[in-house]
């Protein structure tokens, strides 16, 4: 902004001081394009301003642009053009200084506010003053004199268009944007994909989700080789639910290697398992881990765990419950270990698991001794399964169940003759 706001002011600086024959002017794109408009006269500076502004701009372009300040701040005109060519000048001048802008602002405004400038510099003028307005973050200003400059000019311009779009998203105007936006997509020589995440920015800000995701699925179309559209509108899905389009979308992107951050991994991996594909879940999420790109901690051994139990991978989902218990001492994952482990009938394995629970300092003792007797009994240690029945009956959740398996036990051991 700041290089195009420069290269304007010393654009309008040179041209204050030219003088162009009427044969000539005919022949230069008109300022205004109003059906009904009609090229007045070119006026100029009378000769004791003309003087003055000459010696100005002989500074100027020695780059002694202070001292062409304060040649210029000494006319004291009387004749309104004058003075509104003069005050242009000068704020052309403040406009390339640092710092100076807002002070060329109000410069600029007064040698627009009479509409004596020559129609090119007074369009130009009010266009600057509203890219001046739009990098000193005055957006109404800027939306003012942006639409104050269509009006005089009736030019549909993008890149007026696109900044009036950007002043109202800045001011919390987001309804407002829809329509110069429109203007500025229709209007740019090439797709513009800020002007898109603006125009989606009106919709999600409103929380018009269906309206966002349709201008999401457009700016997927055009650019489809942008990696952070493909997951943003993945995201989209998953923020209205539709888990399928969601799955799908991210499918597409992490095979044309588009996901590339731990956060979009864990979401393909999410939306596996809310599809119900619960062992591409823990696979994506796995390779992962072991790239580095995910982190490896509690919370995502767990996940991939979980996943490979849900699939009945039960040998994956025991090693990696494991390797999370030993992460995290907490006796809840040697638990859900130990019962992966009595699912694949590995009794001596789902004891020991079940026993460190117990040493990790489980508060769920009675579940866990009842689970321990379960394991004992099918293995046909009935003795031990009667030590975890008594264990069991202490617990108060699990009493009853203790209770119920009591006599139970005592039976089988008597048949066999074993003594408990």
């Amino acid at each position: 902004m700041n290089k195009h706001l420069k290269h304007l002011c010393v654009v309008s600086v040179i041209s204050v001081a030219t003088i162009i024959p009427m044969s000539v002017s005919a022949q230069v794109s008109s300022p205004i394009v109003c059906p009904d408009y009609k090229r007045g006269t070119t006026n100029i500076p009378g000769q004791k301003v003309g003087k003055k502004v000459g010696k100005a701009l002989e500074a100027y372009n020695n780059d002694l642009i202070d001292e062409a300040l304060d040649i210029l701040y000494e006319i004291d005109a009387s004749d309104t053009f004058d003075r509104a060519f003069t005050d242009r000048f000068i704020g052309n001048l403040l406009a390339t200084q640092s710092g100076k802008a807002e002070k060329a602002i109000d410069y600029l405004q007064k040698a627009v506010a009479p509409k004596k400038l020559n129609d090119a510099e007074q369009v130009g003028t009010i266009k600057l003053i509203a890219d001046l307005s739009l990098q000193e973050e005055q957006y109404d200003s800027a939306i003012k004199y942006y639409q104050e400059w269509m009006k005089v000019t009736c030019k549909e311009d993008f890149d007026v268009y696109f900044r009036m779009a950007n002043a109202y998203y800045q001011t919390g105007r987001f309804a407002e944007i829809i329509a110069p936006i429109n203007k500025a997509i229709a209007l740019a020589e090439k797709p513009n994909k800020t002007a898109y995440a603006l125009k989606m920015t009106s919709y999600y800000n409103r929380k018009m989700y269906k309206e966002t995701i349709e201008v999401q699925e457009e700016t997927v179309r055009i650019f489809p080789d942008d990696k952070a559209q493909w997951t943003q509108l993945g995201f989209f899905y998953m923020l209205v639910e539709d888990h399928k389009k969601a799955l799908s979308t991210f499918e597409i992107a992490y095979n044309q290697g588009f996901l590339t951050k731990a956060a979009e991994i864990k979401a393909l991996s999410q939306l596996y398992s809310m599809n119900d594909i619960p062992v591409k879940a823990a696979q994506v999420l796995e390779k992962h881990i072991k790239s580095g790109l995910v982190k490896k901690d509690e919370r995502m051994l767990t996940s991939v765990a979980s996943s490979y139990q849900q699939a009945k991978e039960f040998k994956e989902a025991a090693d990696y419950y494991g390797q999370s218990a030993v992460l995290s001492s907490d006796p809840d994952l040697y638990q859900k270990q130990g019962m992966v482990y009595y699912a694949m009938e590995r009794y001596n394995d789902a004891i020991k698991a079940l026993q460190k629970a117990l040493d990790a300092g489980s508060d769920k003792k009675g579940a866990i001794h009842l689970a321990m007797m379960q394991a004992n009994f099918d293995k046909g240690d009935f003795k031990s399964a009667y030590a975890h029945v008594l264990e069991a009956k202490k617990d108060n959740s699990t009493a009853r169940n203790a209770r119920s398996w009591e006599p139970y036990i005592k039976e089988k051991a008597k048949n066999r003759k074993i003594k408990l």
